[in-house]
């Protein structure tokens, strides 16, 4: 069925909604996982008061974003599976083409993500990721939501 799933987290009900299901899937079909976390500094650039401090804010999105990855690699191997972490910088381009460049780089034949379902002025304001991971992506993207209140 599939041997190497890729899972985007960021600490978010959603995502962890996307790394159990990724679990599972992985524990019936005998893949591995490549958990994904993008250290996105775009809130940052939009507080001008915070670009005096952007370095030190940076590091602690960094280590935040090792710290998200790590703990979901680590669910993955409890649950018995073959797991990978990785941590990227969205400064290298926007967070949908980074999913979908580790796609292809990582040779993953199934991405499984959660998404906040936003609608309306939220999402035009904020944008939907998973939209355009779904748009671009070469493998099929698997979308789940997160029950309701959750995120």
């Amino acid at each position: 069925m599939y041997s190497r799933i890729l899972v985007p987290v960021d600490g978010s009900a959603p995502a962890e909604c996307g790394l159990r299901e990724a679990i599972r899937i992985a524990q019936a079909s005998g893949a591995s996982l490549v958990v994904l976390n993008i250290v996105n500094d775009f809130p940052i650039l939009m507080d001008p008061a915070a670009m005096s401090d952007y370095d030190n804010l940076l590091e602690a999105l960094r280590r935040r974003g090792e710290e998200i990855a790590g703990q979901a690699a680590q669910a993955a191997r409890d649950a018995g599976l073959a797991c990978e972490g990785v941590v990227l910088d969205a400064a290298s381009g926007s967070v949908a083409n980074l999913i979908v460049d580790q796609v292809v780089e990582r040779r993953c034949d199934l991405v499984v993500m959660g998404t906040h379902g936003r609608r309306g002025l939220r999402r035009l304001a904020l944008g939907s990721d998973a939209e355009l991971v779904v748009r671009h992506c070469p493998v099929p993207v698997l979308l789940l939501k997160a029950p309701v209140g959750a995120a």
